[in-house]
């Protein structure tokens, strides 16, 4: 049986047809396109793509782009089932204050992160799950599955576009990540990297303080290689870490 994943994002729509609906399933194939081209899915990507026997998605980007995606997906007889956060689902408990306001995209990374800690066996542990994307998220999940909570704050983009519109002459090319920036490029992207990896590492502190195990620190998102180099700590980065989430919370609904 068949199971296509999807996560839309702010930018671009994310796909992957997996051989099962079920944690450490083969992915069979993927792909990805912009928000400006889903409406030539149903004949560019998804054309030849074999019908799936069940899909579950995540979306961000709101309920038009939700509506267009699915107009695409009516060249297969499936009903398309989406995220929406709950206070407990897939072995997970949320400590959000308001648990559905919880955005579906880190409902999901948080599953693909429990997902990881199951199939890797051993003690159980917490884990810190970064997603760096037009916005970052540094959210925690204790060892028993509860989310306790999370950061959120601007990505690259953001912040260099508030330091050009704030700061006369910073309109410059993308630069690099180095210890020591000798131009504005690199100062630039230097500083927002550091100042993104030093929230995470005072996170990473805070978790390790509250439950006493050091956590799983797990990255993912377009800029996450980006971002990786610039901690110390010990970080994977997992580009397929939603769809592992979206395996996982399928594996335990009725299809």
């Amino acid at each position: 049986m068949t199971f296509l994943a999807i996560d839309i994002g702010n930018t671009r729509l994310k796909w992957g047809l997996y051989e099962a609906p079920r944690p450490g399933a083969t992915l069979l194939r993927s792909g990805a396109v912009f928000l400006e081209t889903i409406d030539n899915l149903s004949e560019g990507d998804w054309k030849t793509l074999p019908a799936p026997d069940c899909m579950l998605g995540c979306v961000v980007a709101g309920d038009a782009v939700r509506r267009r995606v699915e107009e695409q997906m009516e060249l297969w007889d499936l009903v398309p089932r989406w995220v929406v956060p709950s206070a407990s689902e897939a072995g997970m408990r949320s400590g959000y204050d308001y648990p559905n306001r919880l955005g579906a995209d880190r409902w999901a990374a948080l599953a693909g992160a429990r997902s990881r800690l199951l199939l890797a066996g051993g003690p159980p542990r917490p884990a810190l799950v970064v997603m760096v994307g037009t916005a970052v998220t540094v959210d925690a999940i204790d060892a028993e599955g509860t989310f306790l909570g999370g950061l959120i704050l601007p990505g690259f983009g953001l912040m260099l576009k508030a330091l050009e519109m704030g700061t006369a002459g910073l309109k410059v090319p993308t630069g690099e990540v180095v210890d020591f920036p000798t131009n504005t490029s690199d100062g630039l992207m230097s500083g927002g990297a550091n100042a993104i990896a030093g929230a995470v590492e005072r996170q990473y502190r805070r978790l390790q303080t509250h439950t006493g195990q050091a956590p799983m620190l797990l990255m993912t998102g377009g800029a996450a290689v980006k971002l990786a180099p610039t901690t110390d700590l010990p970080v994977e980065t997992v580009e397929t870490l939603i769809f592992e989430g979206l395996l996982l919370l399928q594996s335990q609904r009725r299809i």
